[in-house]
């Protein structure tokens, strides 16, 4: 048994809004030593809506920190840097695992013929072809995100001081259950934003079907890191 420590760096957009446990970019989601990193500037209007390429090289940079530092694999706290997934973790020393998009194909697999995995998004309107290719996705995954007016969309894009979780969970539960009306051959859920998993259970409950998300990936991520050279085994 492996007992070296393995350190998780986190990048996490520039956001303002608080991070509460389950959240991947609060330190107490997980059961093991994160080291989290704000890419200052690289908010969600440029990277989700504007998906502005200049800020794939301040990303690079970052997770290159994070190696120095230590940390044996990095992830992020944003579904949609799944589109720099190939790029980021072709280009660093250390695993690179960007978003929970990633698992739609293990997911996939598990369902029966014709079950399908859908996801349930911050922003059905920037998870486009390009986004579900990269993830290695059809583009015809059935998809629903909340309303653009919602107050989990305002959080995040906007910002806020406080969160109220119980309309934060209403929106990811509604968002989930228009999914199920709109594809009700949808057999399992991924929940693509990296600020939904406190709110698993809420849709797991709601819609009766399995639900995933980034934290318990990257819980599944971690597990798997080698220990850094020269830590004792047993």
């Amino acid at each position: 048994m492996v007992s070296g420590f393995r350190m998780l760096g986190i990048l996490t957009l520039d956001t303002r809004f608080p991070r509460i446990p389950g959240d991947v970019g609060s330190p107490r989601t997980f059961p093991f030593p994160v080291r989290i990193v704000v890419v200052r500037g690289a908010n969600v209007e440029e990277i989700v809506h504007d998906r502005n390429d200049a800020w794939l090289a301040p990303f690079s940079q970052a997770i290159d920190s994070l190696a120095d530092a230590g940390c044996t694999g990095v992830v992020t706290t944003c579904g949609f840097l799944i589109r720099w997934q190939a790029a980021l973790a072709h280009s660093s020393r250390i695993p690179v695992l960007t978003s929970s998009l990633l698992q739609l194909g293990l997911v996939q697999a598990t369902l029966r013929a014709g079950s399908r995995v859908g996801v349930v998004t911050y922003s059905a309107r920037d998870l486009d072809a390009e986004a579900l290719q990269a993830a290695g996705a059809p583009i015809d995954t059935p998809i629903a995100g909340v309303p653009e007016d919602s107050y989990f969309a305002s959080v995040i894009r906007h910002g806020a001081p406080d969160l109220d979780r119980d309309r934060m969970r209403e929106d990811t539960v509604c968002a989930a259950l228009r999914l199920l009306d709109a594809h009700p051959d949808v057999g399992a859920i991924v929940l693509e934003c990296a600020n939904m998993p406190p709110y698993r259970d809420a849709v797991r409950i709601a819609t009766g079907r399995p639900v995933f998300d980034a934290a318990t990936l990257i819980t599944w991520f971690h597990a798997g890191l080698a220990a850094p050279r020269g830590a004792e085994s047993s």
